[in-house]
């Protein structure tokens, strides 16, 4: 079995690509082939693969439609953000709000996710309810974390232990959920299944801290995008959030400062500098990414699948884009 990111990602998305579309109001489905077409890591399938080839040393693509549909919702999710957020640009293209118009962006997505459970249940056989339940709450998680990162932009006074349990509900438990799914899929105990979810979990808040730390800190030819934009729109992340907390009048300033982009960025580093948040930032989340390795301890798996997962914690915790 070659155990490797790419190996599964390339399953994924061929996959994807071979995704049947009703040919009825193409309209409908034109958005959907073009948000599934746009690229991304494909780390939530691919996962899924991984943890079901691990555990029941059969082929990945046995369980493909299951994967797929976490790659599903995951992009029926980024449709609706975009709306809301009023994204413009998403994996370097337009955003399907922007191509098309808000209708349809809202209506293509809610048919996404009608085709995430589609998929689900397809080939999943006496193991589709426990699957429809796991998938279900993780849903519902989902929508609370999108809810509460909503709330926390009219907010100053947001706790980083209310961020981390944002950034949980909205990015990290879906990479949990793929993960249990292709443990499910495997006939694992519930022991395995909930030590996998874990991993899942614990890794998805480290990419998460990775991706706040790469915003400000990263090197924009090979991050693939301009550095500090969480700052000039004041996103709450782990940095902001802490440096509020130790240094609030004085970031508060800045901030509201009328200063040129550039200014307001260079400014508020080096504040961040000052209280090493990088430093500190990238501590945590290497904290994360040790976690997540630990949840699989005590699972059997064989050298080159514990080898797998580990690595790919060691790589969330020091990727570059």
């Amino acid at each position: 079995m070659n155990f490797s990111i790419e190996h599964f990602a390339e399953i994924a998305e061929n996959g994807v690509a071979n995704i049947k579309y009703p040919s009825t109001t193409p309209g409908l489905y034109a958005p959907i082939v073009y948000a599934m077409a746009s690229g991304g890591k494909r780390l939530r399938p691919a996962l899924c693969l991984a943890v079901y080839a691990a555990l029941s040393h059969r082929a990945p693509e046995d369980i493909i439609n299951q994967a797929l549909a976490v790659e599903m919702f995951h992009n029926f999710t980024l449709l609706h953000d975009d709306v809301m957020d009023r994204a413009d640009i998403r994996r370097g293209q337009p955003t399907v709000h922007r191509k098309w118009n808000d209708n349809v962006a809202i209506l293509s997505g809610d048919t996404m996710l009608s085709m995430a459970y589609g998929l689900l249940a397809d080939g999943a056989g006496d193991r589709f309810a426990s699957l429809f339940e796991v998938f279900n709450r993780t849903a519902i998680e989902v929508y609370e974390g999108q809810q509460m990162d909503m709330e926390f932009e009219k907010r100053s006074d947001v706790t980083v232990s209310e961020y981390m349990d944002m950034i949980r509900l909205k990015t990290s438990v879906l990479l949990g959920c793929a993960c249990r799914i292709g443990a499910m899929m495997a006939g694992a105990s519930d022991y395995v299944c909930d030590a996998f979810f874990n991993y899942g979990e614990a890794l998805g808040l480290a990419f998460q801290l990775r991706d706040d730390w790469l915003d400000t800190f990263g090197d924009p030819a090979v991050f693939g995008k301009e550095i500090g934009g969480d700052i000039i729109n004041r996103k709450k992340t782990w940095l902001l959030i802490t440096c509020m907390a130790e240094a609030e009048d004085e970031i508060d300033g800045i901030l509201r400062e009328d200063l040129e982009p550039q200014e307001k960025i260079s400014q508020v580093k080096r504040v961040y500098n000052r209280l090493r948040l990088a430093e500190r930032c990238q501590e945590l989340t290497e904290r994360y990414s040790a976690q997540a390795a630990d949840c699989l301890t005590n699972v059997e798996l064989d050298h080159d699948a514990r080898d797998f997962f580990t690595e790919l914690c060691t790589k969330a915790a020091a990727r570059s884009h």
